[in-house]
């Protein structure tokens, strides 16, 4: 500790630790993304956030992938007793976690060096590992939509959500499949030090700082007739428009359809109705500006489109379960993490 001009010293810097853990079978490009997302964000002091590490469930030593190559991991399931967050990521060799719903001894006694109280989170079919802990019973979960009717059979006591990318249940989150993991670790990033910091990542990462809609657009249907309308020209509209009352059939008329058809065509597209889709773009457009400028309050909910305070504010606290001015306290001082209300997300950033 150094101290400051009254003689009382300021804690140390402490980075986040985030293990990720890999099981034989694990697929390289989920077990890639913690490292990826965590270790881009940095302070105004060039500090790294984050310090990510990976662990095997054995001593160190090789760890076979669904690749046709091993990886080498330099730590054992130990490092785990001193993780802020374990990430476990999607392996296609889990026996009788992804079979039966039960851990192996050996996968026990990894997990047993987690503290309480240690954030948790998985990639895809990684839930199969905290479900069989039982860390899901009588919790809201996702995975890969091809697999929900199965963790669900498995696991009766669990809430599974198939139409999700993520879920944020406060202290255990999961993820859909694959690319889905890139959305929940930008989400942590966000929820830990707001949203300039997570676009920022996003955009040295060349993704999307948040994606559409949830799992619904991606499970496989009839090809639509090439001729076929989008909705892509009315979203596109009423992002420029934020501010402005912007009402179902003004979206609708932008693309020449029915506000019937319209609808219809917003949710298979989207995966949230036009009025959910609006709502979750207003408030991201809150945090940004509640972080990046000195707005008042009644100024932020002018130019986010909720006309009133009070309306933001409503919004915010089923949101993110704090008022606007809390939020701009804890992000533009960057003093802490926000007590985010659990709730389900569909990659926007706000819960469902």
């Amino acid at each position: 500790m150094s101290p400051d001009r009254r003689g009382h010293r300021a804690p140390e810097f402490r980075p986040h630790r985030v293990v990720v853990l890999a099981m034989d079978g694990v697929l390289p490009f989920e077990l890639g993304i913690p490292h990826r997302i965590f270790g881009r964000p940095r302070d105004a002091e060039g500090r790294k956030l984050y310090e990510v590490i990976t662990c095997s469930i054995r001593p160190p030593g090789p760890v076979r992938t669904d690749a046709d190559f091993a990886i080498q991991v330099e730590h054992g399931p130990e490092v785990l007793a001193g993780a802020d967050t374990v990430i476990v990521p999607a392996s296609y060799e889990l026996g009788p976690v992804f079979e039966r719903g039960v851990l192996t001894d050996e996968l026990a006694a990894a997990l047993a060096h987690i503290r309480p109280g240690t954030r948790l989170a998985s990639i895809c079919t990684g839930v199969y590992v905290l479900a069989a802990a039982r860390l899901l019973d009588g919790r809201p979960a996702t995975t890969h939509w091809a697999d929900s009717d199965r963790l669900q059979r498995l696991f009766p006591r669990v809430k599974v959500d198939p139409e999700v990318l993520f879920i944020d249940d406060g202290d255990v989150l999961t993820s859909a499949g694959v690319a889905a993991g890139i959305d929940l670790c930008l989400h942590m990033v966000r929820r830990d030090h707001g949203t300039a910091i997570a676009n920022e990542v996003a955009r040295r990462t060349v993704v999307p700082p948040h994606r559409d809609g949830g799992q619904a657009q991606y499970i496989h249907r009839p090809v639509p007739d090439p001729q076929q309308a989008t909705t892509t020209s009315a979203r596109a509209w009423a992002l420029g428009r934020l501010h402005e009352p912007i009402q179902l059939r003004d979206m609708a008329e932008q693309e020449a359809m029915s506000v019937r058809t319209f609808t219809r065509r917003f949710r298979e597209e989207v995966g949230v109705s036009p009025g959910q889709w609006l709502t979750q773009q207003r408030v991201e457009r809150a945090r940004h500006l509640l972080e990046s400028t000195d707005l008042s309050v009644d100024q932020v909910a002018h130019d986010a489109g909720f006309g009133t305070a009070q309306s933001m504010r409503q919004h915010l606290q089923t949101a993110l379960g704090v008022t606007p001015t809390a939020y701009r306290r804890t992000f533009r001082t960057g003093s802490g993490t926000l007590d985010h209300t659990p709730g389900h997300y569909d990659g926007i950033g706000a819960p469902r």
